[in-house]
């Protein structure tokens, strides 16, 4: 018994030591994934400038950049929205200005992603 005891106080003691480490890389994992559709989406206004002859502060829409991504990835089908559930650049873009992170996903990331990270895309 005393045996079978010990035995299940290293898993708890395994579990507690492996748990944070999974929290955080799944929090990196995101962070990473937000960074990667602000790229994908400032491409994409790039795109839509040129093919629309828009100058310089024009703002646009995310309709108007929807049809610039990748047709069924989720990105195209987010409606403007994180994986955190929050709207890249408060919902509105600008024509030569980089999209921006929502300020509710940078401080729910800030930990695992610090301001340098989310250059230039940082709120």
């Amino acid at each position: 018994m005393v045996e079978v005891m010990l035995v299940v106080a290293l898993i708890a003691m395994i579990a507690a030591i492996a748990l944070p480490n999974f929290l955080r890389a799944r929090k990196r994992a995101q962070a990473t994934r937000i960074l990667d559709d602000l790229r994908l989406i400032g491409g994409a206004l790039d795109l839509y400038a040129v093919e629309h002859s828009k100058s310089a502060g024009d703002s646009a829409a995310w309709s108007d950049i929807r049809p610039y991504l990748k047709d069924n990835s989720i990105l195209a089908n987010s409606n403007g929205r994180d994986i955190l559930g929050n709207l890249f650049s408060e919902g509105s873009f600008s024509v030569d200005s980089m999209p921006k992170l929502a300020s509710a996903s940078f401080a729910s990331l800030s930990d695992v992603a610090p301001n340098d990270f989310w250059s230039p895309f940082a709120p």
